[in-house]
């Protein structure tokens, strides 16, 4: 039965790893950021009865306010998407598909990053590897940082690019976070495109955990100007990020040279965890990974 909770909720999965399979990135967008719900709407007693449902999908007031305009048009396919599965159902129909805001932004039950991933994750996954393989630093940081973070609940995320770095003080971006209690905390991070090691001197792609260790103190210590406050604040946390491996010596050093209190502000993020967040949380694959995957299936032509 389609009122079903665990029935449902089947559903909904399923409607999501079709749109993975089918690389339908604003669909999965749409559906990632809402509260989905189903509701018996009417019924018909003709020819033994049939239930009439409407799905709602309650979206986070930002993707909203992106997609108005178009409404009708996401209503229309969503309703096709969730038909698809169950039009084997003699008695039980999804007549209608409503999109709704939310009044707020609510935090979606906690997805465990280290699951096992499906065989639709794994593939996206891998294009995402490949992808972060050829990218600069600022790339890393806009087409892949930002989205995710965004994904997890932050907001008011500024990227200071390289030409303004010096003004940055450590940070290559900050963000906030609002806890269900609207206390807001305050976000540095500091992004490096290769491993991050403990080896003496940065070389190639890998880069001294030493080097480093200026920028976080300096991200630590500096006020940033919040505009919608319109005040000076402290950041909370720094987020040591890398597109590489963060090795344990690397951790180690930094946590050796930071007092205790320092110490539990920094939080590091490396590949492997950017590549499971990116995957469980279903953020929208970046455009070049995309094109990577097309590129690849045209080299596979017969002709």
């Amino acid at each position: 039965m389609l009122d079903n909770h665990q029935d449902f909720k089947s559903l909904v999965d399923t409607v999501k790893s079709i749109a993975v399979a089918d690389n339908d990135e604003n669909l999965l967008s749409i559906l990632s950021r809402s509260e989905i719900s189903i509701e018996q709407t009417s019924y018909d007693n003709w020819n033994g009865g049939i239930y009439f449902y409407t799905v709602y999908l309650r979206l986070d007031v930002q993707r909203f306010i992106e997609i108005k305009s178009d409404i009708p048009i996401w209503e229309e396919l969503l309703e096709k998407s969730f038909v698809l599965p169950i039009r084997h159902l003699e008695n039980e129909a999804i007549s209608k598909i409503t999109i709704l805001p939310k009044s707020n932004l609510v935090s979606a039950p906690e997805l465990n990053p280290h699951r096992p991933l499906s065989l639709a994750e794994q593939k996206r996954q891998d294009l995402l590897i490949g992808y972060l393989a050829g990218i600069s630093e600022d790339e890393l940081t806009e087409e892949v940082l930002m989205p995710l973070f965004r994904q997890l609940g932050f907001h008011k995320i500024s990227f200071a690019g390289h030409k303004d770095k010096a003004l940055e003080y450590g940070k290559d971006l900050w963000m906030k976070y609002t806890l269900p209690t609207q206390h807001i905390l305050y976000f540095g991070i500091q992004v490096k495109k290769g491993k991050l090691d403990a080896s003496g001197v940065s070389k190639g792609s890998n880069t001294n955990v030493a080097e480093i260790y200026n920028q976080v103190s300096m991200m630590l210590g500096h006020e940033i100007f919040d505009p919608e406050i319109g005040k000076r604040v402290l950041v909370d946390h720094a987020f040591i990020v890398a597109g590489g491996e963060i090795t344990k010596s690397a951790r180690n050093w930094l946590g050796g040279k930071l007092d205790a209190s320092k110490r539990s502000q920094v939080m590091f993020m490396d590949r492997s965890d950017i590549l499971n967040l990116f995957i469980v949380n279903s953020v929208p694959l970046p455009k070049g990974a995309v094109e990577q995957e097309t590129a690849g299936q045209d080299d596979n032509l017969p002709f």
